[in-house]
């Protein structure tokens, strides 16, 4: 819907998913959402979402960024910070070392947060779980409360009541993006 938004608007854009986007991301993503591989470690996993991130980042983002145009990505840095390196145990500062370390730019102009309880979530789940989905209620909960410790004394994040119906919570995302 931002997206629609945003060519109403008459702005160039590009939207991808993270991790995927490119041949290579989209073979990780395979990988690091099949249920099968339950005995991966966090560690992989951070390497895995990075290594999908830096070649998402070097193929897709900066030829569209050189265009001009819009980027907006379903996920990125915050992501990796709230699963693997708060609700893994990981370290959201290790996690954030390796994205500077290996990204020219690791965060974006602006990070929307569609927070929402864990009730509502369950219930927007698709029955077929992926390996992420399939981690169990505690690990959401620390994943949740990541994210908001996250976004706490950041500038570019915004938190939006996601439990709310979709009509209302595009409003507030186009609102939060006017801004910007």
């Amino acid at each position: 819907m931002l997206v629609d938004w945003l060519k109403e608007q008459g702005v160039a854009v590009e939207t991808f998913r993270e991790p995927g986007g490119t041949a290579i991301g989209e073979k990780v993503r395979q990988i690091l959402l099949n249920p099968e591989h339950i005995a991966m470690s966090t560690e992989t996993e951070v390497m895995l979402y990075m290594a999908a991130r830096v070649q998402l980042w070097r193929e897709k983002i900066v030829p569209a960024l050189k265009q001009n145009k819009c980027v907006i990505l379903d996920r990125w840095l915050s992501s990796t910070c709230a699963y693997q390196g708060f609700a893994g145990g990981f370290g959201i500062d290790k996690v954030i070392k390796i994205a500077e370390d290996c990204l020219e730019r690791p965060w974006p102009d602006l990070t929307i947060i569609l927070d929402v309880d864990l009730e509502t979530a369950a219930k927007r789940l698709k029955k077929d779980l992926d390996r992420m989905e399939q981690k169990g209620d505690s690990y959401h909960k620390k994943v949740r409360e990541g994210f908001l410790n996250l976004a706490k004394g950041r500038k570019n994040f915004a938190i939006i009541n996601a439990a709310d119906d979709i009509e209302t919570v595009h409003k507030q995302v186009i609102s939060i993006v006017e801004k910007l």
